[in-house]
């Protein structure tokens, strides 16, 4: 059965989550775009994309949609969640990817306009519960988890990670540091900013910062809460970044036991999710 899904801001995440949709073949059908943007600019941005290159099908705007590979995706620009017509298009889960509405009481307007679950791409305040694909999935009630977060790009790839290493030798207390490519949320050239190493220049600095990742793992994993702590490192890269994770561990293990945990939770539960290489990569190794 087809999913229809809304994207509630069309942006690098939504985009990102739409050519997801069309590279996995996966049956999801988007039935609407909301975004404040004009639709000739949403189109360019959605055919160009100066990290993952151009969309291998046909994009262009017209009044109110975008169509990509001859099929017309509606375009709306609306201010307030509640006034989206996501009832008439049928949209059965919104996400939720602008970055403004990470609280219940905003995101829940999604479903006041008729959809029935929302997914926030974002930490979020007060959802029905955070999950982590293979950390805490089997935890969704479809009767009760209407609100959903995804949690942050570093939480997903710290959860995984820390779950592998706790189940196979116990995590007593651990440290991270994500080194973290350069978001929108910093600028190219220096501008104000609430953080003030955030308003230097993103491109040409590193920029120590704050991350409540580690903290945020207890979402997922809660008997981890209180025994992680953490910083961000952000560099100047546009994508790929990278968590490095020190632990005090229950029992003592050897760097090839730790390995072998790794590559078989990659090869086992966790494939498609963690993946396990001795290669000697580098960031832009791993954008797809």
């Amino acid at each position: 059965m087809t999913v229809k899904v809304g994207i509630n801001g069309f942006g690098r995440i939504g985009r990102n989550f739409y050519r997801a949709i069309l590279a996995s073949g996966a049956d999801i059908e988007v039935v609407g775009v909301n975004d404040l943007t004009d639709t000739k600019t949403l189109a360019h941005l959605l055919k160009y994309d100066s990290i993952l290159g151009r969309l291998p099908v046909t994009v262009s705007a017209g009044d109110g949609e975008i169509i990509v590979d001859g099929k017309a995706l509606p375009v709306f620009a609306e201010r307030d969640p509640a006034a989206l017509p996501w009832g008439k298009v049928g949209a059965d889960i919104v996400i939720e990817s602008t970055g403004f509405f990470t609280d219940a009481a905003s995101a829940g307007k999604h479903l006041t306009a008729g959809a029935r679950k929302v997914i926030i791409s974002a930490p979020a305040k007060g959802e029905d519960i955070t999950i982590v694909m293979g950390v805490n999935d089997d935890t969704y009630d479809s009767a009760i988890h209407n609100i959903i977060s995804n949690a942050s790009c570093t939480t997903n790839c710290l959860a995984p990670m820390a779950k592998v290493i706790d189940e196979a030798f116990g995590i007593e207390r651990g440290m991270m540091t994500t080194i973290h490519a350069y978001t929108n949320d910093q600028s190219i050239l220096d501008f104000p900013h609430p953080d003030l190493r955030r308003a230097r220049a993103a491109a040409i600095n590193m920029i120590p910062t704050t991350t409540g990742a580690a903290k945020a793992v207890s979402l997922v994993l809660p008997h981890l809460a209180g025994r992680l702590d953490g910083y961000a490192m952000r560099v100047p890269v546009p994508t790929g970044s990278a968590t490095d994770l020190t632990v005090e561990l229950k029992r003592a293990a050897t760097k090839e036991e730790v390995n072998a945990a790794v590559k078989a939770a990659a090869e086992g539960p966790l494939k498609g999710i963690l993946v396990y290489t001795e290669d000697p990569i580098v960031s832009s190794d791993i954008v797809t």
